[in-house]
Formats: structure tokens, sequence, C-alpha cells
């Protein structure tokens, strides 16, 4: 355990920090498994509303620093293409 006040303050809020971004992760996963449910089922007014849903949860992460831009693009634009397929499939 530190000693020094300000060394004892960041330990406080690190794990406050820690907390949170495990929450988001957690929160952006449910969200993605949740889009590609949708997209095996066909159901695709669900799968585009859930995909809105999943792209404001990872911007949201990427602006509080949780996860990289680049791996918030790859991540959106690999929903969206399997949205994209699924839809064009059903067709």
């Amino acid at each position: 355990m530190p000693k020094i006040k300000s060394a004892k303050k960041r330990v406080l809020q690190t794990e406050k920090k820690r907390v949170l971004n495990v929450a988001r992760k957690s929160s952006i996963k449910t969200a993605v498994k949740k889009v590609l449910v949708a997209v095996e089922e066909l159901d695709m007014v669900n799968a585009k509303e859930l995909l809105k849903d999943a792209e404001s949860k990872l911007a949201r992460a990427k602006g509080k620093g949780v996860l990289h831009r680049n791996t918030v693009a790859r991540k959106v634009s690999r929903l969206a293409k399997a949205v994209a397929a699924a839809d064009r499939a059903k067709e």
C-alpha cells in the first residue's frame, strides 16, 4: 500500500476507473452479441436497431479511452458488414 497521500488517492481513482471500464466493456460485448444473434435469426428490423445501440456504445468507449479508435472502427465495420450481408441474403 502506498504511504504518500497522492499515491493513495491515485489507487482509489484507478480502481474506480477499472470498475467502470470493465462494466463498459461488458456492456459492449453484450450489445455486439445481441446484434449477431439477431443477424443469425434474420431479424433485420431488430438487428438494425441493435446495431445503432452497439455503435453508440462503441463510440462512447472510444471517447472515454476504453477502446482504441481503430479497434472501434474495426468492430463497427464488421458488425455493419454482417447486418448488410444478412439483409441481402434475406431478400
